[in-house]
């Protein structure tokens, strides 16, 4: 019961924090994550063979 109560804390301060930074923030954040993606990617398939 309580992880859950904390999970739903950390959810509604996630949206206020999103919220708050909305914008170059998010774009910035995003930008990183689909760069680390594209990364994982390239390394999977070079190691493959």
């Amino acid at each position: 019961m309580t992880q859950y109560i904390i999970a739903i804390l950390a959810i509604i301060v996630a949206i206020l924090l999103i919220k708050k930074f909305v914008g170059c923030m998010i774009r910035t954040i995003i930008t990183f994550v689909l760069i680390a993606i594209l990364i994982a990617l390239y390394y999977a398939y070079c190691n493959v063979g």
